[in-house]
């Protein structure tokens, strides 16, 4: 550790994201302590280096202590379909969560988040590339349970001075060595067509083909796990005390279902059946973010922007856990 190395808990860095970021700051020279319940994540991507501790979010106040610098906070439950037929666990364990850990951080007198929120807080959007200031309406329990925590977040950087940063991500794709992406039951667009050319599924299903796009197939915004992680960095600099700072992460760049499928053909050199079925309800043409306000206020500036690099870091993760299974 450096002597300007700063002490950091990590909730739900056992997951993809929060594991990443972990393994970002350890590199950077700082102390780690990573809070997870296993629930979704796995021991195995808690970072050397980095103490773990295995319990909850609500149980923060066990383990939170004046010697932290901040929390950042990934610990949620976070499958949209799920959410729809259990909202019930998504309040609890979202919301009820946050509310806990911002009374322990308070206790502790710890001043500074850095909040992992979501693009589904905007729900269809009217117009894109997608600001901060577009308006918000989610069409899930998910998506509403994290732009509850961001109103939350605001309240309490208000009332009691919290330094606050929320990073509202599109799509995250790609890995960092041996942390990358693997959700159960999984729903995101580029694991399951790598698992498709690993021969664990028959074929990528594409979800409505009549899109008002170039080639008929929703337009998506992905961003690579590694320039993601180093926005979070970036927030714990630019965290202003009684300020709650929200934006957006992209790479402003959208490709579709079909770029990503025949990309992932030539990175894998692998054949990819896939099936048209037709539209998912919700599903808008185009989502893409407008990421200028983190650029300017976080001097962020994603360099891993090639969709055939993302899927190629992806695919070194997912053969890595095949030859591990």
């Amino acid at each position: 550790m450096t002597s300007t190395g700063k002490r950091y808990l990590v909730t739900g860095g056992a997951g993809y994201v929060g594991s990443v970021v972990a393994a970002h700051l350890l590199a950077a020279g700082h102390r780690v302590t990573v809070l997870d319940d296993l629930s979704t994540g796995f021991r195995e991507a808690v970072p050397a280096g980095a103490e773990f501790i295995e319990g909850r979010v609500q149980d923060a106040a066990r383990h939170l202590d004046g010697g932290y610098d901040a929390v950042l906070h990934f610990a949620a439950s976070s499958q949209v379909g799920e959410s729809v037929t259990d909202p019930a666990k998504y309040w609890s364990n979202n919301v009820g969560g946050a509310i806990d850990l911002l009374a322990a951080m308070r206790s502790a007198g710890i001043g500074t988040l850095v909040f992992s929120s979501t693009a589904a807080v905007y729900g269809e959007p009217a117009t894109t590339p997608i600001r901060e200031d577009a308006a918000t309406a989610p069409t899930n329990p998910y998506g509403a349970t994290k732009l509850a925590v961001d109103h939350m977040i605001t309240s309490e950087a208000a009332a009691h001075g919290l330094a606050a940063v929320s990073l509202r991500y599109f799509n995250v794709a790609g890995a960092h060595g041996a942390y990358g992406e693997r959700h159960e039951p999984e729903s995101h667009l580029i694991p399951l067509v790598l698992r498709t050319a690993q021969g664990r599924r028959d074929s990528i299903s594409v979800f409505g083909t009549d899109y008002p796009t170039p080639d008929g197939t929703c337009v998506r915004d992905y961003i690579h796990v590694d320039d993601l992680a180093e926005a979070h960095l970036l927030a714990l600099t630019a965290a202003r005390s009684g300020e709650h700072l929200i934006c957006n992460l992209g790479n402003g760049n959208g490709f579709s279902v079909r770029e990503v499928i025949e990309t992932a053909r030539k990175v894998t050199g692998r054949d990819i059946p896939e099936t048209a079925a037709g539209r998912r309800a919700g599903d808008p043409a185009v989502l893409v973010a407008s990421a200028d306000r983190a650029r300017e206020v976080l001097g962020w500036r994603p360099s891993r922007t090639d969709l055939a690099g993302i899927i190629a870091d992806a695919w070194t993760f997912a053969r890595q856990q095949e030859s591990a299974e």
